[in-house]
């Protein structure tokens, strides 16, 4: 009986459809983390509720770069990264796989075998909603934690968020302590002291508070937080979203800024 049983699961075992690459990373991944609201969660190429689907060179896909999905699965990264994850919104092109691929051509990355990016951001939220206990803050920590189960280790957080802080001036005054709290909870929770975290300046706002909020995010003095300027790049709506090529741009910036510092010893 013990050699017919052996033999079926065999057999079941010879139907079963291989396992997904993606589905088991190997250990040795360096993992980032996309956080913040819609440009990082990218609307490139977004025109309404409709994304035209195109996708740059810069942002192809590569066998080397995961992505982890909303229900926390690996898979091959692909625009748009936060399909799933930035839920009830059109997603379309961010800075995630340009900086990746741009990071993956350096040759820089060190001997890692995968690059695993891990989307969290979410369009229109504001700092205070990033707060410690926040579900948004929650699930970033969450899903972090299980990025880093199979092994690895997090090269840095990409951080683009606070036009919906220039509406108000509470908001737009709050920024850089409710930033810099952000920070320190997240590095406690992580157990990592030194993380990197890569932020973005503003290259827009919702609100008049514009210039008070970028101010704050130049004026965060953590050690270990970095400072990439948005500001100039091209908008697609004139008002408030990068363009695709903007935001292939920011990847680039964004993966200079790593290979800058989070390549260093920290």
């Amino acid at each position: 009986m013990p050699l017919l049983l052996l033999f079926l699961a065999s057999a079941v075992a010879l139907l079963l459809p291989p396992p997904v690459a993606g589905d088991i990373p190997p250990s040795n991944k360096l993992v980032f983390i996309l956080a913040g609201q819609s440009n990082m969660a990218g609307r490139g190429g977004v025109v309404g509720s409709h994304w035209d689907g195109i996708v740059p060179p810069d942002c192809a896909p590569n066998p080397s770069i995961l992505r982890l999905t909303a229900d926390l699965r690996w898979e091959q990264a692909h625009e748009p990264l936060h399909a799933g994850i930035d839920y009830n919104r059109t997603c379309g092109v961010g800075p995630g796989m340009a900086f990746a691929n741009a990071l993956l051509r350096s040759g820089r990355a060190g001997a890692v075998a995968a690059l695993a990016l891990v989307p969290c951001a979410v369009g229109g939220t504001r700092m205070a909603e990033w707060a410690r206990g926040s579900d948004l803050y929650s699930d970033l920590v969450r899903r972090a934690r299980v990025a880093l189960e199979t092994g690895g280790r997090i090269g840095a957080v990409l951080w683009y968020q606070g036009e919906s802080d220039t509406v108000r001036w509470a908001d737009a005054n709050e920024y850089g302590r409710r930033m810099a709290m952000f920070v320190r909870d997240l590095r406690q929770d992580l157990a990592m002291p030194h993380l990197l975290l890569v932020q973005v300046g503003l290259a827009s706002g919702l609100g008049q508070y514009t210039e008070t909020v970028r101010e704050a995010q130049k004026g965060i003095k953590l050690r270990n937080v970095r400072f990439v300027d948005a500001k100039g790049l091209p908008l697609q709506d004139g008002h408030l979203h990068l363009s695709t090529q903007a935001q292939v741009q920011l990847g680039h910036m964004l993966a200079q800024a790593y290979l800058n510092y989070g390549t260093s010893t920290l």
